[in-house]
């Protein structure tokens, strides 16, 4: 996909882009579906103010997911957020993946193993929700997330080390 480097140009394109990614990074944070497309729009309404001319596609796509991780902590962290019950709307998540070549049973055995598996990642604290989010779902390597998060590349890589841990205990028994 050819797109511009500068903000103003192809805004609709932009954010067809990169919506979904913008929308995951706030999820993993917020659970919420409702919340995470506030935060999704108010990122893109931020990056349409921000009128910068980016250096290259990687460096946007840098600029939003830090603007997605910035947004969805100030939105957890806000007066708001903080009287509101979990929603488990990542059951919702999970199965909005349509039957691609998969027959039905396999469509129907996959979305439990997804549902566990995101139920599992929804049950960590945050700070290793997004981790794993970046390092398994956005593939960035260890020293672009600490970049993101602003933290140093070892504590990075401890956060992923202790999250995997996690997972294994909370998945243990599940039937993969």
């Amino acid at each position: 996909m050819e797109l511009s480097l500068k903000t103003a140009e192809s805004f609709d394109e932009v954010m067809r882009f990169y919506a979904p990614t913008v929308y995951r990074i706030a999820f993993t944070r917020l659970g919420n579906a409702a919340d995470c497309e506030d935060v999704s729009q108010d990122v893109f309404v931020r990056y349409f103010k921000a009128n910068i001319t980016f250096d290259s596609e990687e460096h946007r796509k840098a600029w939003l997911i830090r603007c997605a991780v910035n947004c969805a902590n100030s939105y957890a962290s806000s007066a708001h957020n903080r009287h509101k019950s979990d929603s488990e709307d990542w059951e919702k998540l999970a199965e909005s993946e349509t039957l691609s070549d998969n027959s039905t049973e396999e469509y129907f055995e996959n979305t439990e193993r997804r549902q566990t598996v995101l139920g599992a990642v929804m049950k960590l604290p945050p700070k290793y929700r997004t981790v794993i989010h970046l390092f398994y779902f956005e593939d960035l390597p260890t020293a672009k997330i600490a970049e993101i998060i602003k933290t140093r590349e070892s504590t990075v890589r401890s956060q992923l080390s202790r999250a995997r841990e996690m997972l294994k205990n909370l998945l243990e028994g599940a039937d993969f």
